[in-house]
């Protein structure tokens, strides 16, 4: 009886001494938040109301003026391509006549990439064409023998600040090796 007892008394020590040691965290946690982690909070002042003022100097825009804004955005969303439908090249140079315009109205530099319609082959890769510059004369980056080819000319359309592509359009071309 007595060892009961005993364990009793050893089990209630345990029980007030855990008691005492979550009071005391409790407290310890509550003082460390106040001191250390707790924001002062700032009074705001809202302003509420605060409206448009009544105009003063501004004027409506002419007709004249609106049209020519939107001329000017449109002008440089637009994009025009221009190539010659038919191209010839010497059998043994590869060399020849291909004609391909970046016009000066155009806002977008190009690369223009032609490819073979019936195998997707890369025959010709322009590089960079700026507004305003032309290709009149090119050599074509694979071996053709004598014939009649349909290809695709595709205008990769960048974007002159990021150099990024924005767009492409594509024109049908027939090259002609003799």
């Amino acid at each position: 009886m007595e060892a009961v007892n005993q364990q009793m008394k050893i089990m209630r020590k345990r029980k007030v001494l855990i008691a005492l040691l979550l009071s005391v965290l409790l407290v310890t946690g509550y003082v460390v938040y106040e001191y250390f982690l707790k924001k002062e909070t700032i009074p705001a002042t809202v302003v509420a109301g605060d409206f448009l003022p009544a105009g003063k100097d501004a004027a409506k825009m002419t007709e004249k003026e609106l049209s020519e804004y939107a001329q000017k955005a449109a002008d440089e969303s637009q994009f025009n391509m221009r190539i010659v439908s038919k191209a010839a090249f010497d059998q043994t140079t590869m060399n020849g006549k291909l004609a391909i315009q970046n016009p000066p109205i155009n806002s977008q530099p190009v690369n223009v990439v032609v490819t073979l319609d019936d195998t997707n082959e890369v025959v010709y890769n322009s590089g960079a064409i700026q507004p305003g510059e032309e290709i009149t004369e090119a050599m074509l980056e694979k071996r053709l023998e004598a014939g009649e080819y349909q290809a695709t000319a595709t205008f990769n359309i960048y974007n002159p600040a990021t150099n990024k592509k924005q767009g492409e359009v594509q024109s049908l071309l027939t090259i002609m090796v003799q």
